[in-house]
């Protein structure tokens, strides 16, 4: 056993059994930014081409009740990371592009074990590339936090050709923490891409596994991307969804040379590949159809994800897991393939997926829960009921049977008041067990502007009805 300690956490490298450093599974987490439900092909897209992301699904698993852990960028990371939910550890809004310096609180809490700090301690080599969003003060870097190298940015937005200006990340780009040329940058999902392709190339002699987390900000605003993918998206008639597009065909592109060279290599087979959005679409071209909301809000379409899971050395591909899952899972998933174990495995909130993606078996699942701005708008999935209240409808309670009604078009709050008054129960018993935010929250504005602006829609649509009376 290899003990060693890192700010103050235990980090046990342990197996179940010994496994050598080249049985061991090398892992690739990618992650796109604000990418709705309905933007790519293995979920029925037919406007956007993703072939690349598509064979992955081919070759793996597509979780097509695939939830995040928050309907916004930030806290929806720090929960896969972590293996935790984040109200746990009070990780519940975004940290803003501000400096800040190292007595600050504003990042993912240091007390957190978190998967990159994990795999380190146990053998393997670890990579962060693009957005990092967890925290600006260095203590809080990748660098800082398990990662060997890194090589993005620190804060929750950039534009793509990496100038920096008004809301550009504090330093720009950084490859290990110092600042690179803007000159060398192109287009920024091109060149997170070929780091990844890069980094396989070079890791590929090496007698360790890998774990890369490799987190574009594609197709996160602003809307930019080159001829050559709007090229690739021409037929869309629609500019604003054309535009999105390409950045979408551009990151699919990038992610199919990083796959190309996993296979050059000879390491894809024995690589577990997740990739997810973090949470549900934005509002300048994605589509989280055919679910009801958008990032920002608890309805399907806020935390629904394109999701899916590929390693053809244990898992058949070419299915779809039915059931609920949430991105808390992959941490003790990716502990269960690679043989670590945790030092605190009751202190992840996920399960082990492995057994249940062959097999088709469901999961017993404890409830799920869902908050923003400490309870402004909260949700909780039981089984096939889900209730939602939502801070921009503020005179509403929801509660959809998801199995019925995935879209949530009917509310039964109404029909079901012993349903409601069981899930508002259990809500308020998790609740007992979070904490507030660490840092304040500056969704509620947004989300206050969200509703003045719909309103002002839909009183002008409405502004000749004389059916009104």
């Amino acid at each position: 056993m290899h003990i060693s300690i890192k700010k103050g956490l235990l980090l046990c490298a342990v197996s179940s059994a010994p496994v050598f450093a080249t049985q061991r599974p090398n892992v690739l987490l990618i992650v796109s930014d604000d990418q709705g439900w309905g933007d790519v092909g293995f979920n029925g897209c037919t406007d956007i081409p993703t072939p690349n992301l598509d064979q992955l699904a081919k070759s793996g698993v597509v979780f097509s009740h695939g939830y995040v852990s928050h309907p916004y960028c930030s806290p929806s990371r720090a929960g896969l990371l972590s293996g935790r939910n984040i109200h746990f550890f009070g990780h519940e809004c975004n940290p803003e592009n501000t400096p800040e310096n190292e007595d600050s609180n504003v990042g993912l809490p240091l007390n957190q074990l978190l998967m990159p700090e994990l795999l380190h301690a146990n053998g393997y080599k670890t990579c962060a590339i693009g957005k990092w969003h967890l925290g600006n003060a260095q203590k809080f870097w990748p660098t800082s936090r398990g990662f060997d190298d890194w090589f993005g940015f620190t804060g929750g937005g950039f534009n793509y050709w990496g100038t920096l200006g008004n809301n550009a990340p504090i330093m720009g780009i950084l490859r290990n923490g110092v600042p690179v040329s803007q000159q060398s940058l192109t287009y920024l999902t091109d060149d997170f891409s070929k780091e990844a392709v890069n980094y396989i190339g070079n890791y590929s002699k090496q007698d360790k596994p890998f774990f890369m987390y490799l987190a574009y900000n594609a197709p996160h605003a602003p809307i930019q991307n080159t001829k050559q993918y709007a090229n690739m998206v021409e037929f869309i008639e629609n500019g604003t969804r054309a535009a999105y597009a390409a950045m979408v065909v551009g990151m699919d592109a990038g992610i199919g040379k990083v796959v190309d060279k996993l296979k050059e290599t000879g390491a894809y087979d024995n690589t577990i590949i997740v990739f997810l959005s973090d949470n549900g679409g934005h509002g300048s071209g994605a589509s989280s159809l055919p679910f009801r909301g958008m990032k920002g809000n608890l309805f399907e379409g806020g935390i629904r994800v394109p999701f899916l899971i590929s390693w053809p050395a244990k898992i058949k591909g070419g299915s779809t897991y039915k059931n609920a899952m949430i991105a808390y899972d992959i941490f003790p998933t990716i502990l269960a393939a690679t043989g670590i174990k945790h030092p605190n495995p009751q202190s992840l909130d996920g399960v082990n997926l492995l057994p249940l993606l062959n097999s088709h078996k469901s999961a017993k699942r404890a409830p799920m829960y869902w908050r923003y701005s400490d309870g402004a708008g909260y949700a909780v999935l039981d089984g096939k009921y889900k209730l939602v209240n939502e801070a921009y409808r503020p005179s509403e309670l929801y509660l959809f049977d998801i199995e019925a009604d995935p879209y949530e078009h009917h509310n039964l709050v109404s029909t079901m008041p012993d349903k409601v008054a069981e899930l508002k129960g259990l809500y308020a018993e998790w609740s007992k067990k979070t904490i507030n935010g660490i840092w304040t929250d500056d969704h509620m504005p947004h989300v206050k502007e969200g509703v003045e602006a719909r309103k002002a829609i839909m009183d002008a649509s409405t502004r000749g009805d004389k059916s009104v009376k």
